[in-house]
């Protein structure tokens, strides 16, 4: 049997360019790039070049740009730096009711220190209403946080819409768009967003760096204290080698073009599991509002957890957990409504920009012996 890799929204491969870059820079890019000596100063150009280059995936200004060491820390960059900064006894936050473990712990931790907290609830195919927003502000609220796209489902959010009823009320607003960058477009004022997050091994740059985008004018209380890296926003001496890896793989997924093929592959892939299985197979998330590689789908009365470990050789996600026989249903899928005879059998299959029709047809067929 062959391998077969369909958890693109877990983890990307590192592109071969960018492997490329990496080799450059751990080769030429040893000095400290906050020295203005020989050795530094090629270090110092790694970094900002990988800069420029994020800063034009996202359409922003290069100095509106933090490294970090990836999604994780942007996003509790992100909240705690507007809680510490709010100057408020109890900052009030909204967010949603499907977010990322990113942002849910932050969040919890914050409420621990006097936050409020409103999660906002989604409809069965895992939408905010904006009206449902408009009402959850008070005078109180100092940052919006709603995700750009689902990681379970690929659902997009409409952020655009959200940003804007925020800014009415003149309260900033963040969206993690670790998943969808490289998939959709992400360029930040036409999302009309705040903060934004990125995460680098979500578009074929390695674990270990991400970025934050914060727009000039606003103030955060800096996440990691020290000296004064990132213009005072960050502190630790930057890797030349990570940021000149996540600038590259940035101006790579500033193509958006290889995806229509990776949507219309996806596409197929439902319709091949729609023919083998009927109604025994149905689909979580927005049928059309949803990340262009994204497909979850659940086998009605079924464990995916089983399915998936019937077939080792696809490298696939479960929407649900096994733990001592019992099966636990997706956080995701429980505020979507899902029920527990249906979430239980979901799996997610992302595909990526190398994903062939073979091998989406070769887990038709293995689907299709394993189900008998």
């Amino acid at each position: 049997m062959r391998d077969i890799y369909l958890d693109f929204n877990a983890s990307t491969p590192v592109a071969p360019e960018v492997a490329g870059i990496m080799r450059h820079a751990l080769e030429t890019g040893h000095g400290n790039p906050s020295s203005s000596h020989w050795a530094g100063v090629p270090a110092r150009q790694m970094v900002e070049d990988g800069r420029s280059q994020v800063a034009t995936l996202l359409g922003c200004a290069p100095q509106e740009i933090v490294f970090t060491s990836g999604g994780s820390e942007a996003n509790n960059h992100a909240l705690k730096g507007v809680f510490f900064a709010s100057g408020r006894d109890r900052p009030h936050f909204i967010t949603s009711s499907v977010e990322h473990p990113a942002i849910a712990a932050p969040l919890r931790f914050l409420e621990r220190l006097g936050a409020r907290l409103t999660k906002l609830p989604v409809d069965g195919a895992g939408l905010v209403d904006p009206d449902e927003l408009r009402r959850a502000i008070t005078p109180d609220t100092v940052l919006i946080t709603i995700m750009h796209a689902n990681n379970e489902t690929g659902t997009i959010q409409p952020i655009a819409a959200c940003a804007a009823i925020a800014h009415e009320h003149g309260i900033r607003f963040h969206t993690d768009a670790a998943q969808s960058v490289g998939k959709i477009p992400t360029r930040v004022d036409d999302l009309n967003i705040d903060l934004l997050t990125i995460a680098g091994h979500k578009f074929h740059a390695p674990k270990g760096v991400g970025a934050l985008y914060i727009r000039e004018g606003l103030k955060l209380e800096p996440f990691i204290h020290g000296a004064a890296h990132e213009s005072g926003r960050r502190a630790g001496t930057e890797s030349a080698m990570l940021t000149s890896a996540l600038g590259l793989a940035a101006s790579l997924a500033a193509d958006l073009a290889p995806m229509a093929g990776v949507q219309r592959l996806r596409d197929h892939f439902w319709d091949a599991l729609r023919q083998a299985f009927g109604n025994g197979v149905v689909l979580n998330g927005h049928p059309g509002q949803r990340l262009p590689n994204t497909l979850n789908v659940s086998f009605v009365g079924r464990v995916g957890a089983e399915i998936l470990s019937a077939m080792p050789e696809v490298a696939a996600s479960t929407g649900s957990a096994c733990h001592s026989g019992r099966v636990e249903l997706s956080p995701v899928l429980e505020a979507m409504g899902v029920s527990p005879q249906v979430g239980m059998g979901a799996i997610r299959f992302s595909l990526g920009r190398t994903t062939t029709a073979d091998e989406v047809n070769h887990i038709v067929a293995r689907l299709k012996q394993v189900m008998r």
